[in-house]
């Protein structure tokens, strides 16, 4: 089981470089407060502090949604806030055995004033986890906030593991203990793990 888990982490590492989630700015000047920017397909949307944030998967539709627990935001430059408490929910129809992404915080001029990162493991479908996101430095008092998934692990049936990643990968191996295995895409790939076998497919988002 360890070295299974130490396999998992080692491929999320190696592709995390190449996820890459579109950037969009925060809600426009002038929007009224209060109001929820419609969730677009080019990027995730900015949102009050006491609304849900959406995170968007490779296909543009929502995976995780964003709670905050935290709401004493009042940071500066000299005297940042450090962490908060956010409650991650699974919205999409995968079961994810991991998944982390940026939590990202405006001031009232939509300017970034803050990111960190938050991660869960074992994530069912619908299913919600309170988690932080340690190192955070939130230098501003800030009116909205959203978060991007950078890293979904689907768990697709026993012993067959997904990668759903916005990146076009090629040339690319997974090194296990020193030993080396080419990544094709949608071809599986059975790494031996203990005294049993897993197949690891990586997929590319359309």
């Amino acid at each position: 089981m360890r070295i299974r888990r130490i396999a998992i982490c080692g491929l999320v590492l190696s592709l995390s470089v190449l996820c890459v989630s579109a950037q969009h700015p925060g809600p426009q000047r002038g929007s009224p407060a209060g109001v929820e920017e419609p969730v677009q397909t080019t990027g995730e949307q900015a949102v009050a502090l006491t609304q849900a944030a959406v995170a968007l998967d490779g296909r543009g539709t929502p995976a995780l949604e964003g709670t905050l627990r935290t709401t004493a935001l009042h940071g500066a430059s000299d005297t940042p806030v450090t962490n908060i408490r956010l409650v991650i929910r699974n919205v999409g129809q995968l079961r994810y055995s991991y998944a982390s992404g940026l939590v990202t915080f405006y001031d009232g001029s939509s300017v970034r004033c803050g990111e960190g990162i938050f991660k869960a493991d074992e994530l069912l479908a619908n299913e919600s986890v309170e988690t932080d996101a340690p190192g955070i430095r939130i230098r501003c008092a800030p009116t909205s906030w959203r978060i991007v998934a950078t890293n979904l692990l689907s768990s697709l049936s026993p012993g067959l593991i997904g990668i759903e990643t916005t990146a076009r990968p090629s040339n690319l191996i997974i090194s296990v203990d020193g030993e080396e295995h080419p990544i094709q895409l949608d071809r599986p790939m059975v790494l031996n793990l203990g005294e049993r076998q897993r197949t690891i497919i990586v997929r590319q988002s359309p």
